[in-house]
C-alpha cells in the first residue's frame, strides 16, 4: 500500500515498528553517525523526540540545512548597509530579520528608523516596487535551491513589467558543495546523509549521486515526518549492513528523480554560479552561491549599489561554525542558553526554527530545565 496521508506518517505501530527493525538491525559495536543536512530535519528530529527511539550507537548530525544559519555575518552587514541608503525601503524574509550582524540586526535598524520590511515572498518586495515607484526597494533573498526559483520567476516578472526600482541582494547557496565540504572536512567522519526533501524537491535525486560514488557515502532523501526520518535512517542502516553506497529516495512522493524541471529553467536563466562564496563554519567554498547573470545586471543590488568596506570576518569567539559542521552538539557551545537565547540570539543558530540551537533549546532545553 502506498503511503500518502500526513496521519499515516505519524502512526504510533509503525513508527515503533520501524524503531525495532532500526534496533534489531545495527551492529552494538559500531558507532553510527548520519547527518541530516536540512535544518527542517532538525526540527522535525527535536519535536518529535526521533533520538530517544533510536539506539544509543547511532548519532545523528545536525548539517549545514539551514539557509539563515548557513549566512556569514558580513553578508549580514552589507545588508545592513543597504537598508541604512537613503531612498531604500530593506525586504527580508522573517528569519532574517532577527540575524545579527556587527551593527545590529534588520529589526533593530527597523527601530531607529530605517524603513525595514518583511515580506512572505519575492513577489511582495516586487509589489512594493511597484506601489512606491520613488523608492528603491531592495530584497535580500536567501535559501538553497528551494527558494531560488521564486526570486528568479519574481526577476522575470519584474524585467517583464520593467520595474526600474526593484533590487536583489542574492544570497542563495547550493546544497551540493556544502555537502561535498562536509564530507572533506578533516575533522568530521560521517558515515551517510538523510538527504533534504524540499531541496531535492527542485535538483532531484541524481546530483547526489557523485557522494555515494565518490566518496562512499550512502544518501537516503527523507520527507519530515517521524515515520519518514526513522525510514530513512532504516534505509541508511541497510546499505552499510550491505556494504552498499547508494542513492535511495524515501520521499518519492513529493521528489521526482528529474527534479522540477520548470524550475531549474528559471534557475538557470537567472542565476550564474558564483566562484567563491563564504559559508558561516565552512569557510570559503567555491561555486556554492548564486548570483544574477549580467542580463539581469539592472535589478542586481551588488552592481547598483556600494557596499564595499562594511563586511566583517566572523567573531572568532563564537562556536556557530562548530555546531553547523556536528563538531559541537548545540548544548555544548559556551554561549547555549546564557548569552545565546532565542529571544536575544548571539548566532544565527539560535535565530531560524530550523537552527539546531533554536530547536535544541524549545524542545529538550526548555523540557530539561523544567524537569521534564
Amino acid at each position: 500500500m502506498t503511503m500518502k496521508y500526513i496521519d499515516e506518517f505519524r502512526d504510533p505501530d509503525l513508527i515503533l515498528k520501524t524503531s525495532n527493525e532500526i534496533h534489531r538491525l545495527v551492529d552494538p559495536d559500531y558507532h553510527y553517525r548520519f547527518m541530516e543536512v536540512c535544518g527542517g530535519h532538525t526540527f522535525s528530529i527535536f519535536r518529535f523526540g526521533l533520538q530517544d527511539l533510536l539506539p544509543k550507537n547511532i548519532e545523528l548530525i545536525h548539517g549545514p540545512g539551514c539557509p539563515v544559519c548557513v549566512l556569514p555575518m558580513g553578508r549580514m552587514d552589507e545588508g545592513l548597509a543597504l537598508a541604512k541608503q537613503p531612498g531604500v525601503i530593506f525586504t527580508a524574509f522573517g528569519d532574517v530579520m532577527r540575524v545579527p550582524g556587527r551593527q545590529g540586526t534588520p529589526l533593530e535598524l527597523k527601530a531607529k528608523g530605517a524603513d525595514v520590511r518583511m515580506v512572505y515572498s519575492p513577489l511582495d518586495a516586487l509589489q512594493l516596487a511597484i506601489k512606491h515607484p520613488d523608492r528603491q526597494v531592495v530584497l535580500f533573498s536567501i535559501g538553497f535551491e528551494t527558494t531560488a526559483p521564486s526570486t528568479a520567476l519574481t526577476l522575470m516578472q519584474a524585467r517583464e513589467l520593467d520595474v526600474p526600482n526593484f533590487y536583489v541582494f542574492s544570497n542563495h547557496v547550493m546544497i551540493m558543495p556544502a555537502i561535498r565540504a562536509i564530507v572533506e572536512s578533516p575533522d568530521l567522519r560521517i558515515d551517510g546523509f538523510i538527504g533534504p526533501g524540499h531541496a531535492s524537491a527542485i535538483i532531484g535525486v541524481h546530483p547526489y549521486e557523485s557522494i555515494a560514488r565518490d566518496y562512499g557515502k550512502p544518501v537516503v532523501i527523507s520527507g519530515f515526518e517521524p515515520l519518514d526520518l526513522l525510514q530513512s535512517i532504516l534505509m541508511l542502516v541497510k546499505q552499510m549492513r550491505e556494504g552498499r553506497s547508494e542513492v535511495e529516495n524515501q520521499y518519492s512522493r513529493v521528489v521526482p528523480a528529474e527534479g522540477n524541471v520548470a524550475a531549474l529553467k528559471a534557475m538557470d536563466e537567472v542565476f550564474e554560479v558564483r566562484p567563491l562564496f563564504e559559508w558561516r563554519g565552512l569557510g570559503h567554498i567555491p561555486h556554492s552561491a548564486l548570483k544574477l547573470r549580467p542580463a539581469f545586471a539592472r535589478w542586481d543590488a551588488e552592481v547598483h549599489f556600494t557596499v564595499d568596506g562594511v563586511a566583517a570576518a566572523e567573531p572568532q569567539e563564537g562556536q556557530c561554525g562548530d555546531v553547523l559542521k556536528g563538531v559541537l552538539k548545540p548544548h555544548q557551545c559556551k554561549w547555549f542558553g546564557k548569552e545565546c537565547t532565542p529571544e536575544h540570539p548571539v548566532g544565527a543558530l539560535m535565530v531560524s526554527s530550523e537552527g539546531a540551537c533554536a530547536a535544541y533549546y524549545h524542545h529538550v532545553h526548555l523540557r530539561q530545565m523544567a524537569g521534564g
